[in-house]
């Protein structure tokens, strides 16, 4: 509806917490593989299921971890919320990955994935099927980025056997974030394909989506503040290069 020049719609969407565990001191790095496997095929559900909804365009699934990270309580949960629209974030890394691949005819994260196995620097955990790196100008310190090794765009897609490989590396990248730096509160988000391209009776944002985009977790610690320098530029300090996190993050003893 238009006010004006502005726009605004109705609050239409959905909020869904999920709780993690039964006990309440436990942490996401303490669960076992099973049990995490079991958290991530919940995140995958759920968002097979909040599809259905034809008016939503987007689905994100976030973790809040300690009250700096925007946790309410401290039970470990994880959060899904479903809007109508395709968010800001999410939809700048949409068009750059879709320009990405106009230009080149490639996946801009598997270039990136590329280059980041040739310089070996920032590198964190690596297996047969996953990897997490600390990106290149890194927005936080000790930031990390996971992604499959191979190219997939949509998490939803994922079977369970992948869930339980996921579940174990990204339980080893939590035990070294946290002996690293004394498991600090942070948030864990999952960048995922938006939920209209699965609308067969809806126009498609771009025909490319399943080769140009590919789907990854972004782990952010909250060790430092964002405050008036980003948030009036959009600019970040990093104190920290990522090279340096990610040795340091390597060279944990676990």
């Amino acid at each position: 509806k238009a006010v004006g020049q502005y726009d605004r719609m109705a609050g239409v969407g959905a909020h869904e917490v999920i709780i993690e565990t039964p006990d309440h001191d436990a942490t996401m790095a303490e669960l076992s593989p099973d049990h995490l496997a079991t958290i991530l095929k919940v995140y995958r559900e759920r968002i097979l299921d909040l599809r259905n909804d034809k008016r939503l365009r987007y689905i994100l699934v976030f973790k809040n971890s300690g009250e700096p990270a925007g946790a309410s309580i401290p039970h470990s949960h994880s959060q899904i919320m479903a809007t109508p629209t395709t968010p800001r974030t999410l939809a700048v890394e949409l068009k750059s990955a879709q320009d990405h691949y106009q230009l080149k005819e490639r996946c801009i994260f598997c270039d990136i994935l590329d280059q980041e196995f040739q310089a070996g620097e920032r590198l964190v955990v690596v297996d047969p099927f996953f990897v997490t790196h600390c990106p290149y100008a890194s927005r936080f310190p000790f930031e990390m980025h996971l992604h499959p090794r191979k190219h997939s765009h949509d998490f939803a897609t994922t079977d369970d056997d992948m869930l339980y490989k996921l579940a174990l590396h990204l339980k080893e990248v939590l035990r070294r974030m946290n002996k690293a730096l004394g498991s600090p509160p942070y948030n864990f988000l999952i960048h995922t394909a938006p939920s209209v391209t699965w609308k067969p009776q809806r126009k498609h944002y771009w025909e490319t989506l399943e080769v140009d985009w590919h789907w990854h977790i972004e782990i952010l610690p909250r060790i430092t503040n964002v405050a008036g320098f980003e948030w009036g530029t959009g600019f970040y300090i990093n104190p920290t290069p990522p090279e340096e996190a990610a040795r340091f993050l390597r060279e944990v003893e676990l």
